[in-house]
C-alpha cells in the first residue's frame, strides 16, 4: 500500500499578525502541504515572482500595500495561483469586491482550520497544471496523478519526500540533480539548506527500491539515476 498522504499542494500565507501565521501555517504542514510565510504584501509579491504555488492565502488587510492591490497584481500576471482572500469582515459587499478582484473564494476570521484546509485542497484542485505523465525507468513505475509508486510491479511504500524526490529524479532521466534542486522541490524554504534531509531521504528511498542499485552519488553535485 502506498504511504504517500501529502497532497503535493504548496501554499504562499501572507499574513502580518505572526501568531495568526504561525498557526495556520503549522495546521496546513500537518496536513501535508508546503507552506511558506510572507508577512506584508512586498515580500509575499516577491516570493509570488520566484516561485510557484497552487494556492495564496492572502490577508486583505495587511498594513502598507492592500491585499486588494497583491490580487489584483496576481491576476495582471495571469498567474494560475489560486486566491483565497482572509479577512476579518464577513460583510456580503467586502465578500463581493473580493471576488470581482479575482480572488477565487473569500474566508472570514475566525475560520475552523478544518474548513480552511477543505477550501485550499479544493482550490488545488482547479489550478491549471495538467495531469502529469506517468513516468518510468528501469522498471520503476511512477504515477504522480494517483501517487503510486512501484518497481518490477512491486508497491513501493514511500513516504511523501521520498516520493518527491523520485519524482524529481525520474524527470531528470539519467541527468544529474543537485541536492538544492531536491530541497526547492520537494520542501518549502523554511527548510535549512545545510541540513541533511536529501542525504537521509535519499538513504531510505534506496533501501525501499532494492536492488540493483538505482540511485548513483555524484560526489559535490548531487545525484542521478543509472
Amino acid at each position: 500500500m502506498n504511504a504517500w498522504k501529502n497532497d503535493g499542494v504548496r501554499v504562499l500565507l501572507i499574513e502580518d499578525e505572526r501568531e495568526l501565521a504561525d498557526g495556520i501555517a503549522g495546521h496546513l504542514r500537518s496536513a501535508g502541504m508546503a507552506v511558506d510565510l510572507a508577512p506584508d504584501a512586498h515580500s509575499g509579491l516577491e516570493r509570488l515572482a520566484v516561485n510557484d504555488y497552487d494556492v495564496l492565502l492572502l490577508d486583505r488587510q495587511l498594513p502598507g500595500m492592500h491585499g486588494d492591490e497583491v490580487c489584483r497584481a496576481l491576476v495582471a500576471r495571469g498567474a494560475p495561483t489560486r486566491i483565497l482572500m482572509l479577512t476579518a469582515s464577513g460583510d456580503l459587499i467586502d465578500r463581493v469586491a473580493g471576488l470581482e478582484l479575482g480572488a477565487d473564494d473569500y474566508l472570514a476570521k475566525p475560520f475552523a482550520l478544518a474548513e480552511l484546509v477543505a477550501r485550499v485542497r479544493a482550490l488545488a484542485r482547479r489550478a491549471h497544471r495538467p495531469v502529469p505523465p506517468v513516468l518510468e525507468r528501469d522498471g520503476v513505475r511512477l504515477d504522480p496523478a494517483r501517487r503510486e509508486a512501484s518497481r518490477q510491479g512491486r508497491p513501493l511504500p514511500l513516504r511523501d519526500k521520498e516520493f518527491l524526490v523520485l519524482e524529481e529524479l525520474l524527470r531528470a532521466d539519467g541527468a544529474i540533480v543537485s541536492a538544492e534542486r531536491l530541497l526547492e522541490k520537494a520542501w518549502d524554504e523554511n527548510i535549512d539548506p545545510f541540513t541533511h534531509v536529501v542525504r537521509v531521504t535519499m538513504m531510505t528511498l534506496r533501501r525501499k527500491l532494492g536492488d540493483p542499485p538505482l540511485i548513483d552519488t555524484v560526489r559535490g553535485v548531487g545525484y542521478r539515476l543509472r
